[in-house]
């Protein structure tokens, strides 16, 4: 059984068909990203599994389990969780409140354990956990919205452009970052535009458009791909 179910998911802003009956699987353990260009619906799916955006019709099952239904806090709560696009942390907040905000379905005994966790994780955090986090660079607000999904300890961590704004050599680090969670235990369901990086380290991957899934294969064979190269990758 797959650890999260996607099928036949139609999703609408008004008159406006977002997703379009898409259907995919994550098992345990792997690392899959959904790439295509923007308005692809990529977005729109990750917060239609977070609970954020009610779909037209389709199912989404975590462990052979509806989720559709739930508010979005019981979804954290039953394993699932989402570090947005734009980052969006607490900017009048400090780095540890920050990351106390991400733990709050949880108790403090299990946050405390969580916490020195995320902290070997990101270390950069740990230097400056009691600075504001809006004086943060933009590499660092993407490490915490990271670390502040993860301490609600999930066992499938849905990330929404991770590298958007970053320097090369920051991309390099989130990636790199994104590889060791997997290899700690955490699912991961990736959407990113930079189509080269995710396909990468994607065990599998989806290649959406316009609210559709146009072609799915490991994250090696979508490399190689012709139409895939022509239309993400520059070749």
């Amino acid at each position: 059984m797959a650890l999260l179910s996607v099928k036949d998911l139609h999703v609408s802003y008004g008159a406006i068909k977002a997703v379009r009956g898409i259907s995919f699987d994550i098992d345990e353990g792997e690392i899959v990203t959904l790439i295509g260009a923007n308005g692809a619906g990529k977005s729109t799916t990750l917060n239609t599994v977070a609970g954020l955006i009610k779909p037209d019709s389709g199912s989404v099952d975590f462990e052979g389990e509806t989720l559709l239904g739930l508010r979005a806090h019981r979804i954290v709560e039953r394993g699932l969780a989402l570090c947005p696009e734009g980052r969006r942390v607490f900017t009048q907040m400090t780095v540890a409140e920050n990351l106390e905000m991400g733990g709050y379905t949880r108790t403090d005994a299990e946050n405390r354990e969580t916490l020195e966790k995320v902290y070997d994780h990101f270390p950069r955090l740990k230097e400056r956990r009691g600075q504001v986090a809006g004086t943060l660079s933009g590499g660092e607000q993407q490490m915490l919205a990271m670390g502040r999904a993860l301490m609600s300890k999930p066992r499938l961590l849905m990330l929404d452009e991770p590298s958007m704004g970053l320097a090369p050599i920051l991309v390099q680090e989130i990636f790199a970052i994104v590889k060791q969670l997997n290899e700690a235990g955490t699912t991961i369901l990736l959407v990113e535009q930079n189509a080269n990086m995710a396909l990468s380290v994607a065990d599998r991957a989806y290649v959406l458009e316009i609210g559709t899934i146009k072609k799915t294969g490991t994250g090696a064979e979508l490399l190689v791909d012709d139409d895939v190269r022509k239309a993400y990758l520059g070749g």
